[in-house]
């Protein structure tokens, strides 16, 4: 079954704002987890950009992004966002929203995401 659901990309002119949401399905209590996206551009590997702890009071960002891109989530609503303001052309990819079973960790290795959403295009031009 579908347990996360990842939603919000779009295409933007450099400098434009973006919100992605991944909202999980009630399979999944997304209070026990930490979150964490990641994003694959064309021809390249897929990357951390960020993560987010089961409460929201400790976040990590990958250098490209920090202090562009925010992380932040509501647990009743099941649902993690990722604010993401400045935006460059290189930012161009498809981001996704894992899910790591724990409460202390923000890990930026994929392997440790037990799930992931289905994915969301993100486009900015020049």
């Amino acid at each position: 079954q579908v347990l996360l659901v990842a939603s919000g990309g779009g295409s933007v002119q450099a400098g434009g704002s973006l919100r992605l949401s991944c909202t999980a399905s009630s399979g999944l209590t997304i209070s026990n987890y930490a979150m964490g996206w990641f994003r694959q551009a064309p021809g390249k590997e897929r990357e951390f950009v960020g993560s987010i702890n089961w409460s929201g009071y400790s976040t990590d960002y990958a250098d490209s992004v920090k202090g562009r891109f925010t992380s932040s989530r509501d647990n009743n609503k099941s649902t993690v966002y990722l604010q993401m303001n400045s935006l460059k052309p290189e930012d161009t990819a498809v981001y996704y929203c894992a899910a790591h079973r724990g409460t202390v960790n923000l890990p930026r290795s994929q392997s440790e995401y037990a799930y992931w959403g289905q994915g969301t295009q993100v486009t900015v031009s020049s």
